[in-house]
């Protein structure tokens, strides 16, 4: 009996194509991940900061993004009295800058060393315009004022005592507000005619109320340290952004918001 040899030719075509059928789902189970972009680690730090600092750090946060990839800083703005009780509570956050040393030396426990990053000065913010005429600290003790100043605990309450008390200065503020912020904005809505702020919370409300200078010999520094929290779960982070704030494009940014030097 003759026997036909399968001639190669005919055969190659056909085993070739079952090869390659049978090598489509071993590459995809094996080699499918190849064709994925590498996906590049990412970290969001949170930082606790005082409400004065909120259209400065919005800005450095930015910028810090823009020279750092891969990081996305969101802040937590409030007094610095309740900024330190979320920490107290243990409230998840990387960083800490209140707008007063005082109570950032109460957190020794739960922060690392503090740098101060900035300083600040008081001014009273009236009315636009200011109609009731206030040219100075001991005008805020007429009866026909309606004076709001921060909260006593707040850092910006305790420093307004300060300067008035030492220049013997007595009144009954209409409210006491729980940040620098919520004074402005009784002032600029007109609920209060007059109120002690921060020179550069006076500077972000231009054209919203008028500002009435506290003499150098009358004022009060304001210090801002910065430090990172023990608990941050990205130390190393966390220690670049406090360090960065340092820095010559961070003190830029402050410097032209109306902060001083440190």
């Amino acid at each position: 009996m003759t026997r036909h040899l399968e001639n190669p030719m005919h055969r190659t075509p056909v085993r070739a194509a079952l090869a390659a059928a049978l090598l489509v789902p071993l590459v995809a189970a094996c080699g499918g991940g190849a064709d994925k972009k590498d996906t590049t680690s990412s970290t969001t730090l949170t930082v606790l900061a005082a409400a004065s600092l909120t259209d400065v750090f919005k800005q450095a946060g930015a910028a810090y993004e823009k020279a750092h990839p891969g990081t996305t800083v969101k802040f937590s703005f409030a007094g610095s009295q309740e900024l330190a009780s979320q920490v107290r509570q243990g409230v998840p956050a990387d960083a800490l800058v209140t707008a007063d040393t005082t109570t950032m030396d109460g957190l020794k426990s739960d922060t690392d060393k503090p740098a101060v990053i900035a300083k600040n000065r008081l001014t009273i913010a009236t009315a636009q315009g200011n109609p009731k005429g206030v040219k100075g600290l001991s005008d805020l003790s007429r009866s026909d004022l309606k004076v709001v100043l921060a909260a006593p605990e707040v850092p910006v309450g305790r420093y307004s005592k300060k300067v008035l008390d030492q220049q013997h200065v007595s009144l009954k503020p209409v409210s006491q507000e729980p940040n620098v912020r919520a004074v402005l904005s009784k002032v600029s809505l007109g609920e209060a005619d007059a109120g002690i702020v921060y020179l550069t919370d006076a500077a972000a409300a231009k054209g919203k109320v008028t500002t009435v200078t506290v003499p150098d010999a009358q004022n009060a520094v304001a210090s801002y340290p910065a430090a990172t929290l023990k608990s941050s779960k990205h130390t190393k982070d966390a220690a670049d952004f406090v360090k960065w704030l340092g820095s010559d494009e961070a003190q830029k940014l402050l410097r032209a918001a109306g902060f001083q030097q440190p």
